[in-house]
Formats: structure tokens, sequence, C-alpha cells
């Protein structure tokens, strides 16, 4: 995340009306591609059924030796019209494109040849592509449809949170490949599916991580003034009290950078050797001073 100077702020162009649907469909057929590259390359060779319709083409294409792009479709289009019917029109206008598209891009790399046989290795790095892939596509504000869609009508209509039906969709498609793939093929898949929800995060939220500080001191004023005039950092000001005492007394809050947490503490730690700063991570920070979202 880098520091935006306020008094020299770059214009920003706005993503919105036609700007903002080329970008949001660039990034889901960008996104699609890359997931059935990683489908292709490492989890279909390595019969790697990680969770998902595309666990479940793996699946047929092991038993009954049908292709992952057509089971694909198959699955897709009833799931697609459920989603339509118990989520609304807006949702399946989202995951039209992605639903279409995936199918479609694995059809067209099936036959690249694989990078690997190893299958602990398909699973890493099929996780990272099939993650990055999906990762970009939910950037654009779209969806691949699959069990996706089920997880949210399970959600809907029984009151599940939405990560339990996950849970439980990829678990039976998991259990499905112990018993058709074997137990170790379903220990792989765990490790696939592991990997895959991790680069989904790391591409939705980013890798750089923002540190937020909290300090309590007695010399709070001075402390501010140090912070906002030699960090060139805004803060943020909050009442609280002692949990001993029951004295008021005021934390302050800070957003810094990586790289802004050594000048922090040598900040602080300048003003008062005794005071108490608690430093931790924030996965994304939107606003003044930090990225924003056009």
């Amino acid at each position: 995340m880098q520091k935006i100077n306020s008094r020299n702020k770059p214009p920003l162009i706005p993503l919105n009306g036609p700007l903002r649907h080329v970008v949001d469909t660039t990034l889901i057929l960008l996104g699609s591609l890359v997931t059935a590259l990683g489908f292709n390359l490492f989890f279909l060779p390595n019969h790697i059924a990680s969770g998902g319709v595309s666990g479940l083409s793996v699946l047929a294409e092991a038993w009954f030796g049908a292709e992952p792009a057509y089971t694909q479709w198959a699955l897709n289009i009833p799931l697609f019209v459920l989603g339509v019917i118990f989520l609304g029109k807006q949702y399946g206008v989202r995951s039209l494109l992605g639903s279409f598209v995936l199918p479609l891009f694995i059809l067209v790399t099936k036959d690249l040849p694989a990078p690997t046989t190893n299958p602990l290795l398909a699973s890493i790095y099929g996780g990272i592509c099939v993650g990055v892939g999906l990762g970009l596509v939910f950037r654009g504000r779209g969806s691949t449809g699959g069990l996706t869609i089920l997880a949210q009508i399970i959600q809907k209509l029984s009151g599940l949170s939405f990560s339990i039906s996950v849970v439980l969709l990829d678990g039976t498609v998991i259990a499905l490949a112990a018993f058709i793939l074997g137990m170790e093929q379903a220990l792989y898949a765990l490790i696939g599916l592991f990997v895959t929800g991790k680069a989904i995060n790391a591409i939705e939220v980013g890798f750089r991580y923002t540190k937020v500080a909290y300090i309590i001191s007695d010399k709070t004023e001075e402390i501010s003034e140090a912070i906002l005039n030699d960090l060139d950092r805004g803060l943020t000001k909050l009442d609280a009290h002692g949990g001993y005492t029951g004295d008021a007394r005021t934390v302050l809050m800070v957003v810094v950078g990586q790289n802004e947490v050594s000048r922090l503490k040598a900040i602080v730690q300048s003003v008062d050797t005794s005071a108490f700063v608690v430093i931790t991570e924030a996965h994304e920070v939107l606003g003044e001073g930090f990225k924003r979202e056009a």
C-alpha cells in the first residue's frame, strides 16, 4: 500500500460506467484463463479433485472418462438457473460470463503438457494458479459459478453461514475423491484446496500488509505531535479507561506501512520510554494516505 501525500495527490481515473465494465470483464477473462491453466497443467493430470465443480469434473474424468469441460458446463448450467431463481437476476448476470468461459478455456488448453507428475507439487502449484485466477475473477466482481452458487442457496434457505456451506460441499467432493481415487489423492486435494484459499485471499487483499499501532502513554499529546510532524501520518485518539484503575486515558491508533514501523517505534521511544505499544496487522486499508478504491 503506497502512501499518498495529501498535499500532492495524483488524479484518480474513476472506474465506473463502460470503463468499469471493461476492467471487470478483462479480470474475469484473465482469471478464468489462469484458473483453466492451473486445472489442466496441475490438477487434472495428477487426479487432484480439490473441491467445487472442477473437482467433480476430475472425478467424472477418472470414473467415466468424461471430458472435464463438458462436465463443468453440464453442472454449471442448472446451478446458474438455480442461482437466478433463488439469488436474483443480478447474481446470474455476474456468474454468466465466468460459468461459460472457464470450461471453454479448459477445453482449449486441455492438450498442454503437464510440467510435473509429482502430486504434492501439483497440489501446491495448481492451488496457487487456481487461487490467483479465482481471485482475479472475484476482483472483477464476477464468479465462475459452480458450487459457490449452491453454497449461497443453502445459506439462504437453511440459515447456515456461507463458509460452513462451502466446507460441507467441498468436503463432500473430497470424500468422493477418497472413495474414487483413494485416500492419498484426497489428502493432496486438501492441500490444493488450502493453497487455493490462501492464494484467493492474497489476490483479493494484497501481499503487502499494513500495520495498526495502538499507543498508551501519559504523553499522548507529545507523541501525537511527533507522529504528525516527523512521520507525516494521521492518527486517531480513542477514549479509554484503565481496566484496573478505571482512570480515563487516551489511546492513539496509527496506521502505518510496513517500512514505517521502525520509525514509529523510535518516535514513541524518544518521547516516552515507558509507553505501551501494540502493533498488529491490517490486511487491507482504504482511504486517505493508503490504497484507494476507484
